[in-house]
């Protein structure tokens, strides 16, 4: 029997402490080329775009894919998730909030790598669904933040976010007036829009900054200049092959002549080699998220099994 497991099921199973650890598990098993991952694949149509990635985590139990779709009314994501050991359908999981926690997660995960120790203050533009879980995850991590700074550009929307992060972390998140103003304080800036241009200069970047750019994973889009690229001492992704068609904050300045994408590191070598990856405490770090199967599979195997653990979701059967 398969369980259907749906967004209230994975909210109230899912914490950010676990998924950052299941996916540091799942990122070390990459290194040691135990799972594999298949990049995303598009169709699309003129009014939308069904989207689909696969992974296989034998280690884990686990294979299975994520699909979603994205029109103008919105984006519905589902998981499949499948045993390793018989190809048995486990579940069928709703994967909105999923989706948002994993991103969140391996967000998190790069930061704990290479921010500075003594990082205190979070720059943060964009203030939609995956900011949140985007300052979820970095908390989560650093205790010692004292500061976030928010920008987006509605005015109501960046002060209500920030009373409601406030009220969710328990610490000082307040709004600020211009991207600059998020941007030159920070030690931590995250990026999380849904912008096709760059959403602040490089010029403006704090020595010693480490950046998290998640919005965009369209070749033709990003949220960072090349300036940016070019301050950056180490850049890191989720896969490389991946970025290389849908990293467009990567892509364009490597078009340019002015960046060298065989110079981009993986998330799993970074967690996996233990060595102090940033340079010196002045250098600019970078992790550019795309979002990989992986991810999806590794986080939707934890809530499955937490789901049958706590008897969560309905058991139906489908496939005999």
């Amino acid at each position: 029997m398969a369980l259907i497991l749906r967004e209230d099921d994975v909210r109230s199973l899912l914490s950010m402490h676990d998924t950052v650890a299941v996916l540091e598990e799942a990122f070390n098993a990459q290194s040691q080329g135990m799972v594999v991952n298949q990049p995303r694949s598009r169709i699309m149509i003129p009014n939308g775009v069904l989207n689909t990635q696969a992974a296989a985590a034998p280690t884990f139990g686990v294979l299975g894919y994520k699909t979603y779709t994205a029109f103008r009314e919105g984006v519905r994501s589902v998981v499949l998730l499948f045993s390793a050991h018989d190809g048995s359908l486990l579940a069928i999981i709703e994967a909105e909030w999923l989706g948002a926690m994993r991103t969140g997660a391996a967000s998190a995960l790069a930061t704990k790598y290479l921010a500075r120790p003594d990082a205190h203050i979070v720059g943060l533009i964009g203030a939609g669904k995956q900011a949140v879980t985007q300052l979820m995850g970095v908390c989560s991590l650093l205790p010692a933040l004292s500061t976030v700074l928010v920008y987006c550009r509605q005015q109501s929307v960046r002060e209500l976010f920030c009373q409601e992060m406030s009220h969710l972390l328990n610490l000082d998140v307040r709004p600020v007036l211009t991207a600059k103003e998020a941007v030159e304080y920070a030690d931590i800036l995250i990026t999380a829009t849904t912008s096709r241009y760059p959403v602040f200069e490089g010029a403006w970047l704090k020595p010693g900054c480490h950046i998290n750019a998640i919005g965009s994973n369209w070749a033709q889009r990003r949220e960072l200049d090349s300036a940016t690229i070019q301050h950056c001492s180490l850049v890191v992704t989720d896969s490389l092959e991946q970025a290389c068609v849908e990293a467009g904050d990567l892509i364009i300045p490597a078009n340019e002549g002015l960046f060298d994408l065989s110079e981009v590191h993986e998330l799993s070598e970074i967690v996996s080699i233990d060595i102090p990856w940033r340079e010196t405490p002045d250098a600019i770090t970078l992790y550019k998220g795309i979002g990989i199967a992986l991810e999806d599979i590794i986080t939707a195997a934890h809530v499955y099994y937490c789901a049958r653990q706590h008897n969560r979701g309905e058991e139906i059967q489908l496939i005999l």
